[in-house]
C-alpha cells in the first residue's frame, strides 16, 4: 500500500552571492524553474547583489552557506591568524582545514568568532534565516557543529542541512566515481548520525536526505528525472550549484519543462526550509 505522506522537495542552489553569474542562474531558476531555497555566502563579491534580488523575489528562502574554507572571512585578518591569510583568505584544502580545526584546540576562539560574524552579516541584511549549511559540508564538522549547537539560540538557528544521501540510489541513478561516492556517503552518514539527536534536542528541523550529495556537480537533468520518480515519503532535499558559466548544465536541470512536468505529475511539494 502506498504511502499517504506527502513527498515534499526543497530545491536548494549552494554559493548564492559567489558571482552575478551565479546569482542570476539562481533567481531564474526559482522564478522560471523548481528551485525553493539559496544559501548566501556573506563574504563573497556577489554577496549585494544577491541580498538585493532575495529581497525582490521575497518566496525565495535564503540561508546562510557558513564558510571556512576555499572563501574569505568576515573579519579582518588580525583577529584570526590562525583560520586565514593576510588577504583573508580560508585555505582551500579541504582536508588540511579540517585537521586544523580538530586537532588545534586554540583555534576554536577563532571560529566561534568567525562564525558569529557571520551570522551578524546574514541578519544585517534583513532576510529571514531560512537555514543553515556549509561551503564543503564544513557546518558538519565535529569542531564547528557544536559551536553552531552550543550557540544555536544566540546564532537563531531553527533549520538546518543534513548531509545523509543514499547510495544505493545514487548507484540506479549515475554511473562511475565510485571510490569519490562510497567514500563520501560513508562520512556523510557517520556526521549525520551524529548530528541528529543534538538538533532534535534543540529542536532544530531538516529534511530526512540531500540528495545531489554523490553527485559533486552533476545534478543535470538527467539525473533529476531519474529521481523524482523514486523520491521518498517525507521531507527531502535536492542540492545544487546552478550557475551560467560554470555550472550552466545544473541550472538547466532546474529550468526543464521535462523536469518541472514530472514534478507535477509525481504530485512533488516543492517547500522551502521554513516549511518544515
Amino acid at each position: 500500500m502506498a504511502s499517504l505522506e506527502p513527498r515534499r522537495l526543497i530545491v536548494n542552489a549552494d554559493d548564492f552571492g559567489l558571482s552575478s553569474s551565479v546569482n542570476a542562474a539562481v533567481i531564474q531558476a526559482h522564478r522560471n524553474g523548481i528551485l525553493t531555497t539559496a544559501s548566501l555566502m556573506v563574504n563573497e563579491p556577489g554577496c549585494a547583489e544577491a541580498v538585493r534580488l532575495a529581497q525582490e523575489n521575497p518566496r525565495l528562502g535564503t540561508g546562510l552557506h557558513l564558510t571556512l574554507l576555499m572563501g574569505h572571512s568576515a573579519l579582518a585578518p588580525a583577529a584570526i591568524p590562525g583560520l586565514v591569510n593576510a588577504r583573508g583568505e580560508f585555505s582551500n584544502s579541504p582536508v588540511g582545514v579540517g585537521m586544523n580545526y580538530f586537532f588545534k584546540g586554540k583555534l576554536r576562539s577563532q571560529l566561534r568568532a568567525e562564525i558569529h560574524a557571520q551570522f551578524e552579516k546574514f541578519h544585517a541584511t534583513g532576510l529571514k534565516l531560512d537555514h543553515v549549511n556549509g561551503h564543503l559540508h564544513l557546518h558538519l564538522h565535529p569542531v564547528i557543529f557544536s559551536i553552531l549547537m552550543e550557540d544555536a539560540g544566540k546564532l537563531g538557528i531553527r533549520h538546518l542541512r543534513l548531509t545523509r544521501d543514499c547510495l544505493a540510489r545514487s548507484r540506479r541513478m549515475a554511473a562511475g566515481r565510485w571510490f569519490y561516492r562510497v567514500s563520501h556517503a560513508g562520512i556523510y552518514e557517520w556526521l549525520s548520525n551524529r548530528a541528529r539527536r543534538p538538533l532534535e534536542q534543540r529542536g532544530i528541523r531538516h529534511a530526512q536526505i540531500t540528495f545531489g550529495l554523490l553527485q559533486d556537480s552533476q545534478v543535470d537533468e538527467d539525473y533529476i528525472l531519474k529521481l523524482l520518480p523514486e523520491l521518498p515519503a517525507g521531507d527531502s532535499e535536492l542540492y545544487s550549484h546552478p550557475s551560467l558559466d560554470k555550472f550552466k548544465h545544473e541550472y538547466e536541470a532546474l529550468v526543464s519543462p521535462r523536469v518541472k512536468a514530472l514534478v507535477a505529475v509525481q504530485g512533488i511539494q516543492l517547500i522551502r526550509y521554513q516549511d518544515l
